[in-house]
């Protein structure tokens, strides 16, 4: 059963995927929106391609790198909750059920943390509208019964890689704005406080935690569940040495040969926010994760310290 299903195949690590997997000989279909050789209109297709498959992989959602408007907030939900119950419905009514289904969650799942790493067996979930979508999104993933089939949610760090973060950051470092990006207290409005959307200050001098993985950890990762049946459930995709916000764009600017960059305070980073259309929550959040289940069985990080991944990412960003 060489075949993968790959449900949100033309994002990042979608297109990172695809690449490893028709390189390997693997047949690969696709399902995304456009492009690709299923849409998610199709349920039929979508039953016909995982029937049979040897890996189906769940990757689709709207970015939550934009305002959360009602209008988003409600499209990030859909985005991900559709798409995981059309890959459930035609796992549940295949003749030949794949034996793994991986499908993205996120480890912004658990909360805000300064005080301690959060794994599988320890973390704590938090609150807000972020948190609200991840717990929404493994619910779908587990909601039917599904026996033939092992499932892991892929708590996922920031990726790192050929895309994505690095590619504005590397634009602010170049010209002198890659500093440490500092919390503080900024008005929050009670519509946000409602919607969870609100982020309230948390670490200072930039030491909100930055956990991470670099994309071909996010591939080598996939192929180690394939290969390690015992592993399922939540599985906490990021690397074993986290670093703080102060080191990574330290980091960021010593890989691109820039000396100085100025703190940015809360207040530049909600108006570079809203000129971009992001939320700051995105870099404020202390997110302190360990894969400690990856680490128990072994996996071996392609990248596991933050200067080689900067640099590997950089030299094709």
């Amino acid at each position: 059963m060489s075949r993968v299903v790959i449900g949100g195949s033309t994002g990042f690590i979608g297109r990172h995927l695809q690449q490893k997997y028709r390189a390997e000989g693997r047949e690969v279909v696709t399902v995304s929106r456009s492009g690709a050789n299923l849409s998610w209109n199709d349920q039929d297709g979508i039953g016909a391609a995982v029937d049979g498959a040897g890996l189906v992989i769940g990757l689709a959602g709207k970015s939550v790198s934009c305002r959360y408007t009602p209008e988003n907030r409600a499209e990030i939900f859909r985005s991900r909750l559709d798409t995981t119950a059309a890959l459930s419905t035609a796992i549940a009514r295949a003749s030949t059920p794949p034996p793994l289904w991986v499908n993205s969650s996120t480890a912004t799942i658990y909360r805000h943390a300064e005080d301690r790493p959060m794994t599988e067996s320890t973390g704590e979930l938090g609150t807000g509208f972020s948190v609200e979508v991840a717990k929404a999104w493994e619910r779908a993933l587990f909601a039917d019964e599904l026996p033939e089939t092992r499932r892991v949610a892929l708590r996922t760090a920031i990726v790192l890689g050929d895309d994505g973060v690095l590619g504005p950051l590397r634009g602010l470092a170049r010209i002198g704005l890659g500093g440490t990006q500092l919390d503080g207290w900024w008005p929050v409005t009670k519509s946000r406080r409602e919607a969870g959307t609100a982020h309230f200050p948390g670490a200072r001098g930039g030491r909100q935690r930055f956990s991470w993985i670099h994309v071909d950890d996010v591939v080598g990762i996939i192929d180690f569940l394939e290969q390690h049946p015992e592993l399922a459930n939540a599985v906490n995709a990021a690397t074993p040495n986290p670093v703080d916000n102060r080191e990574f764009m330290a980091t960021v600017r010593r890989a691109l040969g820039v000396r100085f960059g100025p703190p940015m305070p809360r207040w530049m980073l909600e108006i570079g926010a809203l000129g971009i259309r992001t939320e700051t929550e995105l870099i404020l959040k202390s997110r302190w994760v360990l894969p400690e289940k990856l680490v128990d069985a072994g996996y071996e990080f392609r990248y596991p310290t933050l200067g080689e991944a900067i640099r590997a990412s950089l030299a094709v960003v």
